[in-house]
């Protein structure tokens, strides 16, 4: 191995979990893909937020419905999923608990789900895949907006 080059075979990053913005509020997080889904839970809760996990939209409306309408702050979910996407899903759960924060994940570009969209609905789009800094910072932002 040339000099330099074990430099980066054995440079890690860390992230300090202690300079990311914590919270407090309820996410309802809604992901098809089961390690993305875990993942982002995982660091949703090192924050201090409560997390609430559904595979798809029908599952989230009814974990919704059984808790009375209320209790969730932000809505985090896929634009692209089978069975519903993540904008009927918003625009149901907005509907059913208005003044909801929602919070879009996509693999997709902007340009392919639809920049107009995000920007008519005023949503926040976080690309996939992200770091657990840019997915603490996003959130907080969204909940503060």
């Amino acid at each position: 191995m040339r000099q330099g080059q074990e430099l980066f075979a054995t440079r890690q990053i860390h992230v300090d979990e202690t300079a990311l913005p914590r919270g407090n509020e309820t996410i309802l997080l809604v992901e098809d893909e089961q390690m993305v889904r875990e993942v982002a839970a995982r660091g949703l809760r090192s924050q201090g937020y409560s997390v609430i996990e559904a595979i798809d939209g029908p599952e989230a409306l009814a974990l919704v419905r059984e808790n009375g309408n209320r209790g969730v702050d932000l809505l985090f979910t896929d634009v692209v999923m089978p069975t519903m996407s993540g904008w009927v899903l918003a625009s149901r759960m907005e509907a059913a608990m208005p003044g909801i924060k929602v919070l879009f994940m996509s693999g997709y570009s902007e340009e392919v789900i639809g920049r107009r969209r995000l920007n008519d609905c005023g949503a926040t789009l976080l690309q996939k895949p992200f770091t657990p800094w840019e997915l603490a910072w996003r959130v907080r932002a969204v909940l503060e907006s």
